[in-house]
């Protein structure tokens, strides 16, 4: 963990002391934030840690990063501190040549049971259009590597959100899923009506977000937002499990199929299916495509050089 975090700047604790966000009067207000070099000169003198996830890399090698969000008196509600500290993980995971792919999770009690309303509650539209509130929730969609959501109990409002960023959603047999902002009379902000609607259909995704209920693991299996199932003690080894297969293929050829799959929610079919044959002829200039069918050929395990 400690060369995870080394020589990479986790401004987290000195923004928020000092770019900290203040609440007055009902609206919120954001104060200067640090200098990078402030920040840098800081980080030289004391390492930063992250007070709402735990980081860690796990598989063969450390090739997976696993990223735990723990706010366990809050059932890890989703704030501002905590999405900062998410997507700064998360970047530093992906600049990480040892690393292939990504595990988010929570606790067997709740991967993220919604956003903060606390923080939400005495915000003002006007507010909400200068900060553009929530903009910045989707770092989560910009990593290049795969992220597997291993979701354990509540996955609610901003917590289905996430998991729906994520490019493979698992879940345990006692997770619970749901867009439930209608009940405290809003809507959906971090692309649930949007993420939803393409995972399950229409239909089923304005019952949810219409009614506000909850779905079990096996209706979000058999509904296609989940890929998979399994026990919650075993969900987390599972994930890992996945992000160590996907650690054996080239990380160069797996960042192109990814953003293959991801075009094919934003494009037309005839639009989808050019750009998959622009990326397909592109691993022909790859060193790891080359390897990769002279080594089926040979009936040899490939050596793939990320190249």
């Amino acid at each position: 963990m400690a060369a995870l975090m080394k020589g990479r700047v986790l401004q987290l604790c000195s923004v928020l002391r000092e770019g900290r966000h203040i609440q007055s009067r009902g609206r919120i207000f954001q104060q200067p934030i640090p200098s990078l070099a402030l920040v840098n000169a800081r980080l030289m003198s004391k390492e930063s840690t992250y007070e709402h996830i735990l980081v860690d890399k796990k598989g063969d090698g450390g090739c997976v990063g696993l990223v735990t969000l723990n706010r366990p008196k809050a059932l890890n509600a989703l704030c501002d501190p905590l999405m900062i500290e998410l997507n700064d993980a998360l970047k530093t995971l992906d600049a990480d040549p040892s690393v292939a792919a990504v595990v988010i999770t929570g606790s067997e009690k709740a991967f993220a049971a919604g956003a903060d309303i606390k923080q939400m509650e005495n915000i003002e539209y006007v507010d909400c259009v200068k900060s553009n509130f929530l903009a910045h929730w989707d770092g989560v969609t910009r990593i290049r590597k795969p992220i597997i959501a291993a979701v354990n109990g509540y996955a609610l409002g901003g917590g289905c959100e996430v998991a729906m960023m994520c490019d493979i959603i698992l879940a345990g047999e006692k997770a619970k899923f749901g867009q439930p902002e209608i009940i405290i009379g809003t809507i959906p902000g971090a692309g649930g009506s949007q993420r939803l609607a393409k995972a399950i259909g229409k239909s089923r995704a304005m019952q949810m977000c219409l009614t506000g209920d909850m779905i079990t693991a096996q209706q979000a299996n058999d509904w296609g937002l989940v890929s998979s199932v399994h026990p919650p003690d075993q969900l987390v080894s599972e994930a890992i499990k996945i992000g160590e297969k996907i650690a054996t293929h080239s990380k160069v050829i797996v960042g192109m199929c990814k953003e293959a799959v991801n075009k094919s929610y934003e494009l037309s079919l005839s639009e989808g299916l050019n750009y998959e044959k622009k990326l397909f002829h592109s691993t022909f200039a790859t060193s790891d495509r080359a390897e990769g069918m002279k080594a089926f050929v040979q009936k040899r395990k490939p050596e793939f050089t990320d190249s």
